[in-house]
């Protein structure tokens, strides 16, 4: 399998050096519903169903924000349906913001009525891309790539948890038992719960690291839950992490800069310069 290639720049500029830093996102874009309080969840539900002319203006408004990054991952994006006029948000959002790579992973296919999907945006071509159901109800999932070579590995986790903890705890396990191998590890996502309720997870078997500090991310309008996460080995150097003050969904999205060790900086630089092969999905 392989990331879809963004006809418009399939042909990426090879870095003349290799990158220092790598700009992470992530964010739960809502489908580009636009919710700002608590109410619009019931005044507003008909946009989970029905087109709003105003939801491609908050997608171009997203877009903007997710230019700035080198590795984005997506939640609730609709792969193309009614609610969102029949456009592939996440091939439209890495036009607009000029990514080589994306890939959409459906979860939740109700037809023409909605196409649940995470979504991960990438300047890199990854060597290897897997699509994960997690355990529990049907709908949730995690998109798996791996970059760089088989000495320098960057192995990417995007992914949605549940809402229940027992859920979330056998979720975690699953992703535990497939970054637990290996050095250098991204994971981020809507994890639906806060930092605290990770230390008592699987991933506290790991060696990921969690930033200090609360970084709400929900809901965007007075955010007072820090529910969206990203979790990095300690090869990677934390430079800075900030949620950006950003009310197109009802999350705000959570950025990070990390400090990539050289052998990895050079894997990436090469995996920049590589034409991926043809997309398809198994």
């Amino acid at each position: 399998m392989s990331f879809n290639i963004n006809p418009s720049r399939s042909q990426p500029s090879p870095r003349l050096e290799p990158p220092s830093t790598l700009r992470l996102l992530s964010y739960n874009i809502q489908a580009a519903i636009g919710t700002r309080s608590f109410h619009h969840y019931i005044t507003r539900s008909w946009r989970h169903v029905l087109p709003d002319w105003r939801g491609l203006q908050r997608l171009d408004s997203i877009a903007q924000v997710l230019a700035h990054y080198d590795l984005v991952s997506l939640q609730e994006v609709d792969g193309g349906s009614l609610r969102s006029g029949f456009v592939n948000q996440v091939s439209y959002l890495a036009d607009l913001a000029r990514f080589e790579y994306w890939y959409q992973q459906l979860n939740r296919d109700l037809g023409k009525l909605g196409q649940y999907s995470n979504g991960v945006l990438s300047r890199f071509v990854p060597y290897e891309i897997e699509d994960h159901k997690l355990p529990g109800l049907k709908g949730r999932g995690a998109i798996v790539a791996k970059y760089g070579d088989a000495d320098n590995t960057l192995v990417l986790v995007g992914l949605h948890l549940a809402l229940s903890e027992k859920a979330r705890f056998r979720q975690l396990a699953y992703v535990r038992e497939i970054i637990q191998h290996h050095e250098h590890v991204i994971v981020m996502g809507d994890m639906n719960c806060r930092s605290e309720q990770i230390i008592d997870t699987p991933l506290r078997d790991t060696h990921l690291t969690q930033v200090n500090g609360p970084h709400h991310t929900y809901p965007s309008w007075r955010p007072t839950r820090n529910i969206d996460h990203i979790l990095v080995s300690p090869s990677l150097k934390i430079n800075h992490v900030k949620v950006l003050d950003y009310d197109y969904s009802d999350h705000r999205p959570i950025a990070m800069e990390v400090q990539l060790p050289r052998g990895l900086a050079y894997a990436l630089n090469d995996s920049a310069r590589v034409e991926p092969p043809v997309a398809r999905k198994i």
